[in-house]
């Protein structure tokens, strides 16, 4: 009998470190940014382990970091990360352990303390990537003054609805992955200070720069046209602010 409960314990522990090899292996498959953002960018520049750009022009002292979807590379966003700086905003796409934001939703607090010199902090994310910075959001309320949600909702905990915080929240008609279904279902968890913007034609994996994504529905727009749309929207909302 103490042999056969001790096969058991080794048959599961041999199971769990199969799973944990498995998910580390799933984790590491990631999506890299396009040749074409990497034309349209240029040079990225590096603080350790984020992506970041710096305001060009006029500096409006406005910080947004944006959280990348799961298994996505930061420099995917990198088109987006041009354009805002581009129109006075510091810009901060931070890099994952296991690149999942889930993980570390609190990684934001290392952007913000690195930049003494922003007055005004906004934090969005794509996909799973905007989930966890609803929750970051949710936790530091006198840090963050509204969320950009890109294919994204909050969780069921992060509830703003009866909240003023200032959220944008952009989908897409197409995607495969986060529905017009699912952004109606979760519309109760946003707060009065919504505003929601769907891109006709766009889909998921056009929210960032990095090719097509299992799941997901063909396009009927471009993803450089889809980031420019996601880009303007953002800006407007953000001057508003």
């Amino acid at each position: 009998m103490k042999r056969l409960i001790k096969r058991a314990f080794l048959v599961l522990a041999i199971l769990f470190v199969c799973c944990l090899i498995g998910f580390f292996v799933w984790t590491q498959q990631t999506y890299a940014p396009t040749k074409e953002l990497l034309r349209s960018v240029g040079d990225i520049e590096y603080e350790d382990d984020w992506v970041t750009f710096k305001p060009s022009g006029t500096n409006k002292e406005v910080g947004i970091i944006i959280y990348p979807g799961a298994k996505v590379e930061p420099e995917a966003y990198g088109y987006l990360g041009k354009r805002l700086s581009d129109a006075g905003y510091t810009v901060g796409i931070p890099k994952f352990n296991l690149n999942l934001a889930m993980l570390e939703a609190n990684k934001a607090e290392e952007w913000i303390k690195r930049k003494p010199s922003v007055k005004k902090w906004f934090i969005g994310g794509h996909s799973l990537g905007g989930v966890s910075a609803a929750a970051f959001a949710n936790e530091n309320p006198d840090v963050i003054e509204g969320v950009i949600l890109l294919a994204s909702y909050p969780a069921n905990g992060d509830d703003f609805s009866n909240k003023d915080t200032p959220i944008l929240s952009i989908y897409a008609e197409k995607d495969g992955l986060t529905t017009k279904d699912k952004i109606e279902e979760t519309k109760s968890l946003l707060s009065r200070e919504t505003v929601l913007f769907e891109i006709k034609g766009g889909n998921h994996a056009q929210f960032g720069m990095y090719g097509e994504q299992k799941g997901d529905n063909q396009a009927d727009i471009s993803a450089r046209s889809q980031q420019d749309l996601i880009a303007d929207e953002m800006i407007k909302w953000l001057d508003n602010q």
